[in-house]
């Protein structure tokens, strides 16, 4: 039963070992893909392709209640997802790695929560990324001598188009990276007690920066980026086993009304 599971690109397939493939039906639909069931440095990892393995799902359409439930149905508790992001601050440049530890939600019609009645629970989002994940990943990184920062608020946009000037100029005055699939994997996964930590590899300067961003070298810097995040996640994931430094388990204690 592996407890750790990552929600990423098919680029990270060849860090696993003795992989095993398991399907999985949920009352929500189809998960983007069957749960990938390996080791990293000897561990037991969930993997679950985000997009698809050939990378055929918009973010606008992931299931996200499918991917979360299947997760937590193979014994995954804890959650770490890869997603490249556009940056904009000019100190937090393509090529480096952030772990945010706020959000602001502007999607629009996605699917936000388990709870649409009878049973309906409030749940606390003062916090919502792990902190005991997001530190121990940062330590890694540095480590690794790998250009990384630890906290900032990541602004999720509907998609599946980049931002105007205008909106850009308005998110920049508010959030330090912005992205497409944060919403509502994070909602879902705080709603079933997990932890989740974002490791957000920023492949570009949004349009705030004058220079409109191409889908070519968004796709040119993630690669680039997938190696750190290998050897971010070789180091990292016999270290997340224990869960008793956070308190993301106790997110519905006092939720339900």
């Amino acid at each position: 039963m592996p407890e750790i599971g990552i929600i990423g690109g098919s680029g990270l397939y060849d860090i696993f070992n003795d992989v095993v493939e398991k399907k999985v039906s949920t009352p929500y639909g189809d998960p983007s893909g069957s749960i990938e069931i390996g080791k990293i440095s000897g561990v037991e990892v969930a993997f679950l392709p985000r997009h698809g393995k050939k990378h055929t799902i918009p973010p606008h359409k992931v299931n996200s209640k499918a991917n979360i439930w299947a997760l937590e149905s193979v014994g995954v508790k804890r959650i770490i997802t890869i997603s490249a992001v556009g940056s904009l601050k000019e100190e937090l440049p393509p090529g480096h790695i952030i772990m945010p530890d706020q959000f602001i939600d502007y999607t629009s019609g996605r699917a936000l929560t388990y709870y649409d009645g009878p049973e309906v629970y409030h749940i606390s989002a003062a916090d919502p990324f792990c902190p005991d994940i997001n530190g121990t990943v940062y330590r890694e990184a540095r480590s690794k001598n790998i250009e990384s920062h630890n906290g900032g608020t990541y602004i999720c946009v509907e998609g599946p188009r980049f931002s105007t000037r205008a909106e850009s100029r308005m998110f920049r005055q508010f959030a330090d990276i912005i992205g497409m699939t944060l919403v509502p994997e994070i909602n879902l996964a705080m709603e079933r007690a997990m932890c989740y930590s974002t490791i957000a590899t920023i492949t570009d300067y949004d349009v705030w920066a004058e220079k409109p961003v191409d889908a070519m070298e968004v796709i040119k810097t993630a690669k680039e980026n997938e190696e750190k995040v290998k050897t971010i996640l070789s180091g990292v994931i016999p270290k997340l086993k224990d869960r008793q430094h956070c308190s993301c388990q106790k997110r519905l204690d006092g939720a339900k009304l």
